[in-house]
C-alpha cells in the first residue's frame, strides 16, 4: 500500500507537512507506524523542523553518528537553510554522486541545486525519482522558477501525476502554483485550492494564507491580498515568503517597502527577490552607460 495514500499511515503527517503546519508535523506520534515508514516519518520531522527555523538544532542532532544518506541530505539542506550555500551544495555533490537514487537525496539536493542556481542538475537528478510525488513538484518550480521558465514542461509534470494520485493535496497545491502561471481561469482555480486551506481552522497555516495572497494578486485583488499576508504574518512574523510577497504588494500598491525590504534583508540576505532586484539593478546600470543625456540648447 502507497503510504501517502488515503489509506495510508503517512498521510497525515504528510498532509500537515505540505499545508505549512509544521509544529502538528514536528509533534506527531510515530510510535506506532511500521518500521517502512518510521524514516519517511522522520525525515518530515526533521524538514519541519527547518521550515520552524531550527536548522541548526537539526545539524547538531544529526552531527551524533547519523550518517544515513536520508539524514545526510537533510542536514544539506539544514545548512543551506542556515545560509551556508557552500557547505551545502558540497555535500549535495557528494550524494549525487554516491546515492542519486536514493528519493530524500533526489529531493533535498535537488532543492539545494536549483536553488543554487543549478536548475539542469537538479532536473537531471530528480528526473530519476520513481513515482515520487513530491519529485513531481519540485520537478515543476524547477521549471517555473529558472531561466528554463518552461510552464509548458512543468504542466506536463503535474498532469502526470495527476494520473496515478487523484485527490492527493501535493499534486492540487502543484498544480495550483502551475496554474498561477498559465493564467485565466486558473488563477480563479488556484485560489479555491489556497482559500480552503487558508480558511479552514484545521488546516489553516502561515503557508497556505501565502498561496491565497498571490493567487488574490493575481486576480486583482489586493486589498484581500493584503488582508490574507497580514494573517500569516500574525502566525509567523519572519516568514521570507510572507514578507517578499508584502514587498510585490506594496510595489503594485504605490505603497514605501523600505521597511519591508531591511526586514527580508535582516532574515533571508540571500532571498531570491533581493538577489533578483540586485541583477536587474546592474543590468539597468550597464545599459545605462550606453546612453549620455543630451540638454536641449
Amino acid at each position: 500500500m502507497d503510504p501517502f495514500s488515503a489509506e495510508g499511515e503517512l498521510l497525515n503527517i504528510h498532509n500537515s507537512f505540505h499545508q505549512g503546519q509544521y509544529q502538528e508535523v514536528i509533534d506527531f506520534d510515530t510510535s506506532k507506524l511500521s518500521p517502512d515508514n518510521t524514516l519517511p516519518a522522520q525525515v518530515l520531522k526533521w524538514r519541519a523542523q527547518i521550515a520552524n527555523g531550527q536548522a541548526k538544532t537539526v545539524i547538531d542532532k544529526l552531527a551524533k553518528g547519523n550518517n544515513s544518506p536520508d539524514a545526510t541530505a537533510v542536514k544539506a539542506f539544514a545548512f543551506y537553510a542556515q545560509g551556508q550555500s557552500a557547505v551545502a551544495q558540497e555535500e549535495a555533490d557528494k550524494l549525487v554522486a554516491t546515492s542519486s537514487e536514493n528519493p530524500t537525496v533526489q529531493l533535498m539536493a535537488g532543492t539545494i541545486l536549483h536553488a543554487t542556481g543549478r536548475s539542469d542538475e537538479a532536473l537531471t537528478l530528480l528526473s530519476k525519482h520513481q513515482g515520487n510525488l513530491e519529485a513531481y513538484e519540485q520537478i515543476s518550480y524547477s521549471l517555473l522558477h529558472s531561466v528554463i521558465n518552461r510552464t509548458d514542461l512543468a504542466l506536463k509534470e503535474v498532469t502526470a501525476a495527476r494520473k496515478w494520485a487523484q485527490d492527493n493535496l501535493l499534486v492540487n497545491i502543484a498544480e495550483s502554483w502551475v496554474g498561477l502561471r498559465v493564467g485565466g481561469d486558473k488563477y480563479q482555480q488556484a485560489f479555491y485550492v489556497f482559500e480552503e486551506m487558508a480558511q479552514t481552522p484545521s488546516t489553516s497555516a502561515a503557508k497556505s494564507l501565502i498561496g491565497q495572497a498571490v493567487a488574490e494578486i493575481h486576480l486583482g485583488r489586493l486589498s484581500e491580498a493584503e488582508a490574507a499576508l497580514q494573517q500569516a504574518m500574525e502566525k509567523e512574523p519572519e516568514n521570507v515568503e510572507a514578507i517578499a510577497n508584502s514587498i510585490v504588494l506594496n510595489v503594485l500598491s504605490g505603497k514605501d517597502v523600505s521597511e519591508l525590504t531591511s526586514s527580508l534583508q535582516s532574515i533571508s540576505p540571500e532571498h531570491a527577490l533581493l538577489t533578483d532586484v540586485q541583477e536587474k539593478s546592474v543590468q539597468f546600470d550597464q545599459a545605462a552607460t550606453k546612453y549620455s543625456v543630451k540638454v536641449a540648447s
